[in-house]
């Protein structure tokens, strides 16, 4: 056997899922709130996340049902934290308005913001209508606009700083045939980030945005052919999808104080090929 061979066969294999890292309590005594947390995706699995990193958290979605359910099973799974729930169409001006002063009223201060909530569809433009472009552009960059001004309003007005983390996609930065709505969006979130992380930096806050390839979960798989994800998860260099909590746990790093020093940037959660 080659010296090569001996050492693969110590290697870990990258192709399968890690087990779920646990919490190192990065975030104790911190109050998060996120958005589109109800359901199987990055949002609930953030929310997990940051419970685990020792945060109380208030989850939001504009689905009641959902929401009340990622509720409970939340309290279930963190008996020893604070968990709320409040509901939000981030479309809304009024109800994102109403989230924060919710979350504060639920759990009295916020120190975290993760903008998780966005819409995709595949829709080649040719074929693309006004309503379509316009929906997608509302719930993601809009949507991420209004949440982000909303909690920079409140951090400035509270005085005490605080962190806002943006969902943002890989799509900001490549192509990929039917997501020219998707994609702009996103590419948009990454500007929003940049550009607010600045002025936001006078009241002591923090802005930085993931932007993952893809990470697969149950919705995923209900909204898009699961031919396109597997070919997607084939051209990772691990050959899989990521998992959610993956993701999450890049964003509780970046709403940690191991981060600091980083603002306006966008952390790719990838392992595509160059």
């Amino acid at each position: 056997m080659s010296e090569r061979s001996e050492r693969q066969m110590g290697t870990a294999d990258l192709s399968i899922a890690p087990e779920i890292v646990a919490g190192h309590n990065l975030l104790a005594g911190k109050v998060a709130v996120v958005t589109a947390a109800a359901g199987t995706g990055i949002g609930s699995s953030t929310a997990r996340r940051l419970l685990a990193e020792g945060a109380d958290v208030v989850i939001s979605d504009w689905h009641e049902r959902r929401l009340k359910e990622t509720e409970e099973l939340l309290k279930s799974e963190f008996p020893d934290r604070r968990i709320a729930s409040v509901p939000c169409d981030v479309s809304s001006t009024e109800q994102v308005d109403a989230l924060i002063a919710g979350a504060v009223a639920a759990l009295g201060r916020i120190d975290i913001m993760v903008n998780n909530a966005g819409l995709g569809g595949e829709t080649p433009v040719v074929d693309m209508t006004d309503e379509q472009w316009d929906k997608v552009l509302d719930i993601t960059l809009n949507g991420t606009f209004r949440c982000t001004r909303a909690a920079l309003r409140y951090f400035r007005d509270a005085d005490h700083g605080g962190v806002i983390v943006n969902n943002a996609s890989v799509l900001g930065w490549r192509a990929q045939h039917g997501q020219a709505h998707y994609a702009a969006a996103k590419a948009g979130v990454m500007a929003l980030t940049r550009c607010s992380a600045v002025e936001a930096a006078e009241y002591g806050v923090r802005i930085n945005a993931v932007a993952p390839s893809i990470a697969r979960h149950a919705f995923l798989d209900k909204v898009t052919s699961g031919d396109l994800l597997d070919r997607l998860a084939a051209g990772e260099a691990f050959g899989r999808a990521a998992e959610p909590w993956e993701v999450a746990a890049t964003i509780a790093m970046l709403a940690s104080d191991y981060t600091t020093y980083l603002t306006g940037e966008v952390v790719s959660i990838s392992s595509q090929r160059a």
